[in-house]
């Protein structure tokens, strides 16, 4: 008996179209976008190893992950995200205002502008404009007298960014955005974009640290009087926790002759080993919460108090902690990502694969809730507030590493739920 067959072309099934080529590295809700006749949309930034950043929608009911646009102009891997929050929510659609960050010291800015489209399969279009970038080998070329400085490291890798909020300066072109980014050479730099211009320009820095800056964020306090200050926090990998004042260094930015930020109004040391994540809620009363996670599995929560000096020609800010509460072990590996979701309640993520909810009270934190999500080497998360049919509110997260999980946090005492992964 002969039996013969002739090879046939076969075409290769994809079983399921990949995000990214790499790790994600950072995620960022950007809104929600509802087209007539539909159920609104999320829409996500999210940042990889392989060089890309990519603006997605990730829905709830088919539980895919649909991207409308891939930004490729970075040279090396994409670590940071921030966005110029809140983004502006009209009948047109969302727009909003992206920063992303990674290696060789690269940032690039980009206006996003999202609208429902019925003709997409995702309900939703993305239209990306391309705004300002900054090097700093480019920044080294164009600076005068350089040879009295020690040259700035092309390879320096932007660990995390934080848009100020709140800032406004008569004697800058409006509009204009300040960024602060943490950084792996040691130093905490601030740059402010001119939107107008399509101008992205260092303002100060700082190499108080001396080691590799891991998180950044800012915030703003706003005195009984009307007076404004612009705070930021840093965090590196020996655990310290830094607070400044850049108030100066914003009202300066016109022609900074010293590109110094100064020096920390305080420092905590509030873990053993380097922070990996970092969070601050405004509390009232000048009073902010600051949450932290670290590499040996511990949270620190501390109750920060800002408050000005009776000086009236130029009142200084002073900072002091009223209360401070630590768990060791919190999580069995490195603690990646930490909200404080409401003044009682805070909720971390680890490479540990566990999603946690904490009781917050200054005698300790009680665990409420865990589940285990599906991420292995959890980079980041990023959480909001969003209501329900029924009125009901719950919170959202999503997390990012070797792949993306969506999960919807459930009322206080209940489990968590998993939507979309």
């Amino acid at each position: 008996m002969l039996y013969s067959s002739e090879a046939e072309p076969c075409e290769q099934q994809v079983l399921l179209e990949s995000l990214h080529g790499r790790e994600i590295a950072c995620v960022r809700r950007l809104g929600a976008v509802q087209a007539p006749g539909h159920r609104p949309v999320n829409v996500f930034v999210t940042g990889s190893e392989d060089t890309t950043a990519c603006v997605l929608t990730l829905s709830e009911r088919s539980r895919a992950a649909v991207p409308l646009a891939r930004l490729s102009d970075h040279i090396s891997s994409v670590r940071a995200l921030a966005l110029a929050s809140p983004a502006q929510t009209d009948a047109a659609g969302l727009s909003a205002l992206l920063f992303s960050a990674g290696g060789r010291a690269q940032i690039e800015c980009y206006r996003l502008l999202c609208a429902a489209d019925l003709a997409s399969e995702s309900t939703v279009a993305c239209q990306v404009v391309h705004v300002a970038s900054h090097r700093l080998d480019e920044h080294w070329d164009r600076m005068k007298n350089r040879h009295k400085l020690v040259k700035m490291d092309p390879e320096t890798r932007y660990m995390a960014l934080a848009v100020v909020p709140g800032t406004a300066t008569e004697q800058l072109p409006a509009p204009c955005k300040f960024l602060a980014a943490a950084c792996s050479d040691g130093s905490v730099r601030l740059f402010v974009l001119l939107e107008a211009p399509q101008k992205l320009v260092l303002v100060a820095e700082s190499f108080h640290h001396q080691r590799c800056v891991l998180k950044v964020e800012a915030f703003l306090h706003a005195g009984a009087g009307g007076e404004r200050r612009h705070l930021l926090c840093s965090a590196a990998t020996d655990g310290s926790v830094a607070f400044w004042d850049i108030t100066a260094s914003i009202g300066d930015a016109v022609d900074p002759i010293f590109l110094a930020l100064g020096t920390p109004l305080l420092t905590v040391m509030a873990h053993s080993c380097g922070v990996n994540s970092l969070h601050i809620r405004e509390l009232p009363e000048g009073r902010f919460l600051v949450a932290s996670g670290s590499d040996d599995g511990s949270i620190h929560v501390c109750l920060l108090e800002v408050a000005l000096s009776a000086d009236e020609a130029a009142p200084e800010p002073r900072l002091r902690i009223l209360e401070r509460v630590s768990r060791p072990c919190a999580h069995a590996a490195h603690v990646t990502g930490i909200r404080v979701l409401r003044p009682d309640l805070v909720l971390s993520a680890s490479v540990d694969q566990r999603l946690t909810l904490w009781h917050l009270d200054w005698g300790g934190l009680e665990a409420l809730s865990t589940t285990f999500f599906h991420v292995p080497d959890l980079a980041e998360l990023d959480c909001w507030e969003a209501a329900e049919a029924g009125g009901e509110r719950r919170w959202y997260c999503v997390l990012c590493g070797q792949g993306l999980e969506l999960l919807r946090c459930a009322a206080l005492g209940t489990p968590l739920q998993d939507d979309a992964q």
